[in-house]
C-alpha cells in the first residue's frame, strides 16, 4: 500500500517509515527538518520536505503520491515550550494536523495511524498502571493538543468515513534519538555522560514515566496498518522507571563516575505516570518485547557510533 509518513525524517518516524519499506509498502515522508535530519529519511522512499500547515505544498504532496494511509508523527513535542508558546503548539498540533484530516477526505485516505500520548495526556497517574479508562487530565497545553486529535478523529470516522487507529505512547527511547533536545531524557543523558558531562536532573529525580523501545513501537505500528479500527491503545510496559534509574542504569553501562547535578522541578511535567497495554495486546496483538536494560545498551551502541550534531 502507499502509506505517507509524517514526522518520517524524526526520532520515531524515521523507524517506523523504515519498517514499511522492508515490509514491501510504497512509502513517502513528510518533513519540515525542523528536529529531523535529512540521513534518517529511508533512501527507497519519497520525500516531500515541507511544513505541514503550508495548505499548497500538502495539497501537492497528496495529489502527487495519492496515499492510502497516513501515519502521523509531525509534532510540537517540546513540553517546556507548550507550556511558554502553547500557541505555536496548537497550531501545529491541532491546526496542522486538521489540514491533515481534511486532505485525506480530499483524496480518498481509507485509514490514519496516530502517535498519540499517554505519558503527557493522563496527567497524575491516579491509578497505576493507567488503563485507557484513566481520567484525561493533561498537565501541559502539549498533552491537551495531542489529545485534541483524538477527537477530531473520533468525527472524521463518524462524518467521512475515515478510519484510525490511536497509539498512545509512553517515553520512547532508542537510536537516533537526539541528545540535544529538550525531550528524551535517556538520549540527553547518554549525549552528556559520553562527552564526560554531568547531566542535571529536575526535582528528586524520583519521578516515574513508563520507557519503551523504539523498535517495539516500530512494531504496533505495522500491526495498526490492518487491525485496531476505531480504538485508541496504550503502548507501555507497565513498569514505572525513575529518573534516577536511568542514572544509575547508565552510570553502569558507561562507566562514569560523577554524580549528577539536581536542580528545581519544571512546569508542565508529570510526577507518575506509566501504562497498561492490555488492550494492545487484545487489539493489535501487540506486546513489548525489548527490555529496558538492554534498550538502553542499544541506544548507547548506536549513540557512540552516530554523534548527532546539535542545531
Amino acid at each position: 500500500m502507499r502509506i505517507l509518513v509524517t514526522g518520517g525524517a524524526g526520532f520515531i518516524g524515521s523507524h517506523v517509515a523504515d519498517r514499511f519499506v522492508e515490509l514491501g509498502h510504497e512509502v513517502a515522508v513528510l518533513d519540515d527538518l525542523s528536529t529531523g535530519f535529512r540521513e534518517f529519511v529511508n533512501p527507497r522512499a519519497r520525500f516531500y520536505e515541507m511544513d505541514l500547515r503550508d495548505a499548497a505544498a500538502l495539497e501537492r504532496c497528496f495529489a502527487e503520491f495519492g496515499p492510502e494511509v497516513v501515519d502521523h508523527h509531525a509534532a510540537q513535542i517540546d513540553v517546556r515550550r507548550s507550556v511558554t508558546d502553547p500557541i505555536h503548539d496548537a497550531g501545529i498540533n491541532i491546526l496542522g494536523a486538521l489540514g491533515l484530516l481534511m486532505a485525506c477526505t480530499r483524496h480518498g485516505v481509507r485509514k490514519f495511524v496516530y502517535a498519540s500520548t499517554g505519558g503527557a495526556l493522563y496527567g497524575e497517574g491516579r491509578s497505576l498502571p493507567a488503563t485507557e479508562e484513566h481520567p484525561v487530565n493533561p498537565e501541559s497545553p502539549y498533552g491537551v493538543s495531542k489529545h485534541t486529535l483524538e477527537h477530531y478523529l473520533y468525527l472524521w470516522k463518524l462524518l467521512h468515513g475515515l478510519d484510525y487507529t490511536v497509539l498512545r505512547y509512553p517515553n520512547v527511547y532508542g537510536p537516533r534519538q537526539n541528545p540535544h533536545g529538550e525531550a528524551g531524557v535517556n538520549a540527553i543523558f547518554i549525549g552528556l555522560m559520553l562527552r564526560g558531562e554531568r547531566p542535571r536532573i529536575f526535582g528528586t529525580g524520583e519521578q516515574v514515566r513508563d520507557y519503551l523501545y523504539v523498535g517495539d513501537v516500530v512494531e504496533a505500528n505495522a500491526l495498526a496498518l490492518s487491525r485496531g479500527s476505531g480504538e485508541m491503545v496504550n503502548l507501555g510496559t507497565g513498569v514505572g522507571t525513575s529518573v534516577n534509574d536511568i542514572f544509575r542504569e547508565l552510570k553502569a553501562i558507561l562507566g562514569f563516575a560523577a554524580a549528577p547535578i539536581y536542580e528545581a522541578p519544571r512546569a508542565g511535567e508529570v510526577q507518575r505516570i506509566y501504562l497498561d497495554a492490555a488492550r494492545a495486546k487484545q487489539v493489535l496483538g501487540w506486546a513489548p518485547s525489548t527490555g529496558f536494560v538492554a534498550g538502553l545498551k542499544q541506544t548507547v551502541e548506536w549513540s557512540r557510533a552516530n554523534p548527532l550534531p546539535e542545531r
